[in-house]
């Protein structure tokens, strides 16, 4: 019998894998990793999300004259982090052997 419906294509990326992030330089493992398996489409609207908050977060920095905002570039660091682990998560997951059908 002939197939009427063709497969879809593959895709480059389908889902993460699981690196570590967020090293406090406190001689320990780093706090917080990936989970693994999550779908491609989910990890990037989080990352646009983080990226999207560190923006607004530097902005507001930017407006503070003479004020300390030691908080603003934590909480910046903080989700520009998060956004790279995501990326990295599904570019590893991109490299990593596929299973056979």
């Amino acid at each position: 019998m002939i197939k009427i419906v063709p497969d879809p294509p593959p895709t480059i990326i389908e889902k993460t894998v699981t690196p570590p992030f967020g090293s406090c330089d406190a001689g320990h493992a780093p706090l917080f990793a990936v989970r693994a398996g999550i779908h491609a489409e989910d990890a990037l609207v989080h990352a646009s999300l983080s990226l999207k908050c560190a923006l607004d977060i530097v902005q507001v920095a930017c407006e503070q004259e003479g004020v300390r905002v030691s908080g603003l570039l934590w909480s910046t660091l903080h989700s520009i982090e998060t956004a790279k682990a995501l990326i990295d998560a599904l570019a590893d997951g991109a490299q990593a052997p596929r299973p056979k059908k």
